[in-house]
This record gives C-alpha cells, sequence and structure tokens, in this order.
C-alpha cells in the first residue's frame, strides 16, 4: 500500500469521521472503499455506454424480439 495525502473540507471530514466511528473503520479504510466504489460506477457507465451505442448502430429485428413476447407474459 501507498500512503497518500489530501485535502477534505472540514465538514465533509466530520462527516466522515462520524461514519467512520459509526462503522468502526478507519478513515483510510472509508476512502478505499470511497475509490473502488467510484471506479467501479465509472466501469459500468462505461459498458452500458458502449451497449447502448451498440443496440443504437444495430438495432434489433422485429423477428429477434418476437419470439421472446409471450415470455413478458404476467399470468394471474
Amino acid at each position: 500500500m501507498k500512503t497518500i495525502q489530501i485535502t477534505i473540507d472540514e465538514p465533509l471530514l466530520d462527516e466522515v469521521d462520524r461514519l467512520t466511528s459509526e462503522l468502526r473503520i478507519n478513515r483510510s479504510a472509508f476512502f478505499r472503499d470511497a475509490a473502488q466504489r467510484a471506479l467501479k460506477r465509472r466501469r459500468i457507465a462505461a459498458l452500458e455506454e458502449q451497449h447502448r451505442r451498440g443496440y443504437t448502430g444495430t438495432p434489433q429485428l422485429q423477428e429477434e424480439v418476437e419470439e421472446w413476447l409471450p415470455e413478458q407474459s404476467w399470468e394471474d
């Protein structure tokens, strides 16, 4: 692991400190988790955008969709 130094405003740090105390974790663990979650959200957003562009460039044909229409039926 590598030690880094960051700048953060005090009200935000106070919130982080309250939460880390409640969760019984340290600041480092909190910020590692926050960074990992942010990176994961960014990867997922990039994949979703790639998926959207793929379907925009090559939309599904009606016959591809029709075979799955019965699967959408929610019977009582």
